[in-house]
């Protein structure tokens, strides 16, 4: 079986969820970006961060970028260079408005725990550097909620390069946790010129690895990685380079992975 059992406070929550004693809790949307570059002499690597162990959610897991939309990711208008809201919209099965806060909340969300900034003055170029003390104020602002993405971009009078993310897939948090998320997961490339950093917030260690190399630490149990993370990572695995890995072709289906009682115990089954 594809999955793995519940024990304790989550098996008896799961146990009153399929019993309808309680009901679950609704999914934030929320969005995450496998960031990758070209790793030497041939390949690809992949940006993690490791989450404290102090986090609600996925403590001490190795994960890509990435959060909750804000409301305002959603509610103020932000220029696109590339596929509009109404286009991701179609990309990723949902409404414009909502395609609107999960591609900002992507590219901010990156900008936020990475550095890396998918955003330039127009359609023929990005950001070259973010590393500045000006820059990480600002990073520091979207952080506390003080500054919106919009007026963020706005008052550098940069668009949002849509063009630079590629969707790869939609997980949705199983029923039975107590904090859930309705995540899209796209791919990008390290802008030119751009560098990640440890920006510290809800990570204490960041890495670029090769996907195969992650999956093989996370066998070793020196990587915790998550199942959607996991996925990913095999999937990545399976190209050559970064051309390759954005210009696979992908069919974005929700992941809804399930509770099932098997032999008096419950498991969590990962299906579409």
């Amino acid at each position: 079986m594809n999955g793995f059992p519940l024990s304790g406070a989550l098996d008896d929550r799961a146990r009153d969820i399929m019993a309808g004693r309680l009901a679950p809790v609704r999914p934030r949307d929320a969005a995450t970006v496998a960031v990758v570059r070209p790793a030497v002499p041939s390949g690809l690597e992949v940006y993690l961060i490791r989450r404290k162990v102090s986090m609600a959610f996925a403590a001490g897991a190795y994960v890509f970028p990435g959060g909750s939309v804000d409301r305002r990711d959603v509610e103020q208008p932000v220029a696109f260079h590339g596929p509009s809201p109404e286009e991701w919209a179609g990309l990723l099965g949902t409404d414009a408005s909502t395609a609107r806060g999960l591609v900002c909340a992507a590219v901010r969300e990156t900008f936020e725990e990475s550095g890396v900034l998918l955003a330039g003055p127009g359609g023929d170029g990005v950001v070259a550097d973010t590393t500045g003390e000006d820059w990480e104020a600002d990073r520091l602002a979207l952080v506390g909620k003080t500054l919106s993405f919009a007026a963020f971009l706005a008052r550098r009078g940069l668009v949002l390069r849509s063009d630079l993310l590629r969707p790869w897939a939609h997980w949705i948090t199983p029923e039975v946790e107590a904090l859930r998320f309705d995540t899209r997961f796209f791919v990008a490339a390290l802008p030119p010129g751009q560098r990640t950093r440890d920006v510290g917030g809800e990570a204490d260690l960041v890495t670029w690895v090769r996907p195969a190399d992650a999956l093989a630490r996370g066998a070793a149990g020196e990587m915790r990685l998550m199942t959607p993370t996991r996925r990913t990572l095999s999937e990545l695995a399976e190209h050559d380079d970064v051309a390759a890995v954005l210009a696979a072709p992908r069919e974005i289906a929700p992941i809804l992975p399930a509770a099932v009682e098997v032999d008096g115990d419950i498991w969590i089954v990962e299906r579409p």
